[in-house]
């Protein structure tokens, strides 16, 4: 059955440079979105706008009472605002595309779903009262939505070459990055949920209870550790690509993953060591997002095959009929 939308797509088409142009501010605003919940959380703004999906009340604004910590919340809840747009254009982008893409199109859509689940955990921390282990929640979704728009990113970027079947120089190493790195995401929710940023001005639970603060501690350790595996495995994986003439794309991107570690681990320790700013806390938080971004576009860069899962004829009136 023709549906809407792909009785539209038989009749217009977007360039691949609308599609570009979608997809990075699909992935610019993902990680502004991070950014954003940092800055909620670092200025005790996240109960700025005390319940959910309205600010106070019936009023969907912030009213004047709640100061500069509704202004805050509120700014953070306009950012998803744009996020639906920016990924509405890539939806609308990748649907339009001739050939027809249906993978890409799937992705962009995946992207929509998590913005509306990660929109929902937003309002569940809220109504929570920013339970530390729903915030941590929060936060992992926003990274599966980042790491929907940097596979929807290259998608619309990767020339279509099939998979050779040859060994792939660095896979494991690059596998092995990628999933030291998430555990170093997960693991820094945790740092966050036991830190002394509980996200509002008032008293707000922490992981760990009366004893947070001892929590908190031997948690940074393990991160610390994990950094140090990301940042061992990163420069491992470069010299290894060094090896191999045709593999200067992934060894570039790998380079730029490795200078955002570097720059990451010297925020985090200066932080510790200084009493854990706010300012510092909210770059480390974008920081978290940039490396995760970095470690996924290095797999997909050693790695391309990944993606040789080939495109629909144009012709296909089945393909033109679905979303």
């Amino acid at each position: 059955m023709l549906t809407p939308f792909g009785w539209l797509a038989q009749r217009v088409t977007l360039g691949a440079r609308a599609l570009r142009w979608a997809t990075t501010a699909a992935l610019v605003v993902s990680i502004l979105v991070v950014l954003g919940g940092g800055v909620v959380r670092v200025t005790g703004s996240g109960l700025g706008c005390p319940t959910w999906p309205t600010c106070e009340g019936s009023s969907i604004t912030p009213i004047p009472e709640l100061g500069i910590h509704g202004l805050i919340e509120f700014g953070n809840r306009l950012v998803t605002v744009l996020l639906i747009f920016a990924v509405g254009w890539a939806i609308i982008a990748a649907r339009f595309q001739k050939p027809w893409d249906r993978t890409l199109t799937r992705l962009a859509w995946s992207m929509f779903w998590l913005v509306v689940l990660n929109a929902v955990a937003g309002g569940i921390t809220v109504l929570v009262g920013l339970n530390p282990w729903v915030v941590a929640l929060h936060f992992v979704l926003a990274m599966g939505l980042l790491a929907t728009a940097t596979l929807t990113w290259h998608r619309a970027r990767w020339p279509g070459t099939p998979a050779t079947g040859d060994a792939v120089p660095g896979r494991s190493l690059a596998r092995a990055l990628l999933a030291v790195t998430a555990a170093l995401v997960v693991v820094g929710t945790i740092v966050s949920g036991a830190g002394p940023h509980s996200g509002d001005s008032r008293d707000v639970p922490r992981i760990g209870g009366a004893e947070s603060t001892a929590v908190w501690s031997r948690i940074v350790l393990v991160h610390a550790g994990l950094a140090v595996a990301a940042l061992g495995l990163t420069i491992a994986l470069y010299v290894v690509l060094g090896r191999f003439a045709d593999s200067a794309t992934a060894r570039r991107t790998t380079l730029v993953l490795l200078v955002v570690l570097l720059a990451q681990g010297l925020i985090g320790a200066v932080q510790s060591l200084i009493g854990i700013p706010a300012v510092l806390v909210a770059l480390h938080l974008l920081g978290a997002a940039l490396v995760w971004v970095g470690a996924i576009r290095v797999l997909l860069d050693v790695e391309p095959g990944l993606f040789a899962l080939g495109r629909l004829p144009e012709s296909s009136a089945a393909a033109n009929a679905r979303l």
